[in-house]
């Protein structure tokens, strides 16, 4: 997946669950790793990065 489409697939990922959504990317990274499918898994990952910067720094 190319850097513009996965910023935009997290950016609505994001929108759609907030703080979740890092958490349902991850999942679907697993699910893709169980399943073999490893270019899927690293598509998620990139997402599920994406979705860490849009959030940002955590807060304590």
């Amino acid at each position: 997946m190319d850097p513009l489409k996965t910023a935009q697939y997290a950016r609505a990922l994001y929108t759609a669950h907030g703080d979740r959504a890092e958490a349902e990317a991850a999942q679907k990274m697993r699910e893709c790793k169980a399943a073999g499918n490893q270019q899927e898994a690293q598509d998620w990952q990139a997402v599920r990065g994406a979705i860490r910067q849009i959030r940002g720094p955590n807060q304590s």
